[in-house]
């Protein structure tokens, strides 16, 4: 699966993003996708995953304002980010694999495949 992350940008506090993350590989369908970011001089952390069954899980800082989505059809996930904060500015990145399990959604580790990377700041 090679994954393939677009939609950041420069947007002020209260604006609004959306990334996409286009996979290869007709079984995407099967793959949990997650969005992590890293901020600068910060560690990876994970943002949002939807699994293969649809249902969805968000780090508590974007529960509410940012909503992840997946249209297998187009082999794409989305992340739709609302009410977006300086807090946010980060590279997000998209991660994909079969195997994790909803308790190891958080660990960058369990994910085999990634996107490059898109820039999102956000300004004040």
């Amino acid at each position: 699966v090679q994954l393939q992350a677009s939609g950041g940008g420069l947007v002020q506090a209260g604006g609004s993003l959306r990334l996409s993350c286009a996979a290869s590989g007709d079984t995407f369908r099967r793959y949990t996708v997650s969005w992590f970011r890293q901020p600068p001089g910060k560690e990876r952390e994970f943002v949002a995953a939807v699994r293969w069954t649809g249902n969805t899980n968000y780090r508590d800082s974007v529960q509410g304002r940012f909503s992840i989505s997946r249209d297998n059809a187009k082999n794409t996930v989305y992340l739709q980010m609302n009410s977006l904060k300086p807090e946010d500015t980060a590279v997000y990145y998209c991660a994909a694999d079969q195997g994790v399990i909803l308790s190891q959604l958080g660990n960058a580790r369990q994910y085999d495949y990634w996107g490059q990377g898109t820039q999102v700041t956000v300004s004040s």
